[in-house]
């Protein structure tokens, strides 16, 4: 499997890491790493993730609320990492949305064949992946950028699509300012970017873009897509 698919590591053992590091680029996947949680949420919201390693037992916030924070906005695929055999770990685990878990005393080579064998089981899952999203009066063609409202093409920026794109392939889910800042402006600008971006957005596409029907405000936290 070398599809260019990006891992990323998260353990605050550095040699572990390293050593995970190795064998996955070694097999062709592409690596990013964290030592903690914050540094971890950091790279999800930088780059597009495909599998995630977690190490269970991290200072500060462990591997399992990682985990449960990251399901509240992201599906990708994660592979618990533990010195922990105990199968109530294992359970609380995958209950709490893993896709595997895996003592360390494994080989790395064992990792990454499990690491293949969840991306296998996602890519599945996955598949066929929808070339239109139709919300009825909007529709977005992802083959070839085309935004539609009631079936007349509008024009949207680059900047705009991404963001439309971004919403409406997560309807009702919640995005925070700083997220939103952070994935397409690189962390760059404050909460005024973001306003006088979504309200242009929102004159293209919103039969009222004083009372949007689409992309709505979540009081003080940022914004979701409400699916019309």
């Amino acid at each position: 499997m070398k599809e260019g698919h990006t891992i990323l590591v998260v353990d605050d053992d550095i040699s572990i890491v390293e050593l995970l590091r190795d064998f996955l680029e070694n097999d062709g996947f592409s690596v990013e790493t964290a030592f903690n949680t914050t540094e971890a949420l950091a790279e999800l919201n930088k780059n597009t993730i495909d599998c995630i390693v977690l190490d269970v037992m991290m200072p500060g916030q462990n591997g399992f609320e990682l985990c449960r924070q990251i399901r509240m906005t992201n599906n990708v695929p994660i592979l618990f990492l533990s010195a922990l055999s105990d199968d109530v770990d294992k359970i609380r685990g995958l209950a709490l949305g893993g896709d595997d878990y895996i003592v360390k005393t494994a080989s790395p080579g064992e990792i990454v064949a499990r690491v293949k064998a969840v991306l296998r089981r996602s890519s599945t899952l996955q598949a066929p992946q929808n070339k239109v999203l139709d919300y009825g009066r909007l529709e977005l063609d992802l083959t070839t950028r085309e935004v539609l409202i009631e079936g007349q093409s509008i024009s949207l920026t680059p900047k705009e699509y991404e963001l439309l794109l971004l919403f409406a392939k997560h309807p009702k889910q919640v995005f925070t300012y700083d997220q939103l800042l952070e994935k397409f402006w690189e962390g760059i600008g404050d909460k005024h970017t973001i306003l006088v971006h979504l309200s242009r957005l929102r004159e293209k596409i919103e039969a009222d873009p004083n009372d949007p029907q689409w992309i709505v405000n979540v009081w003080g936290v940022g914004y979701r897509f409400k699916g019309g």
